[in-house]
């Protein structure tokens, strides 16, 4: 299923988070932090203006992106969890 955002909002696929830590620990689910890193899915037509023209994105389909902690919406499709959230909650885009 694809999903189309409205407006400013993108679509987000949260990295996965890390299963061990840098000396070697295996972390359980329950005590990984989620990541504040992910990837652009697909992005809106822009935020409606005053004027009625649409202004651009920043960013676009496949940006590696940091948001904050407590961003966005999450959803459940096929099986697999996104972000919706605001442009504005973008933080970085990372290359």
């Amino acid at each position: 299923m694809r999903i189309e955002p409205l407006d400013d909002k993108v679509v987000v696929k949260r990295t996965e988070a890390d299963e061990t830590t840098a000396g070697g620990i295996v972390l359980p689910d329950a005590a990984r932090e989620k990541p504040q890193e992910g990837r652009i899915l697909s992005v809106g037509n822009g935020r409606l203006m005053v004027d009625g023209s649409r202004s651009e994105l920043q960013i676009s389909e496949g940006d590696r992106v940091l948001f904050s902690s407590y961003a966005g919406t999450e959803i459940e499709v096929d099986g697999g969890q996104l972000l919706i959230m605001n442009e504005t909650d973008i933080l970085a885009v990372l290359e």
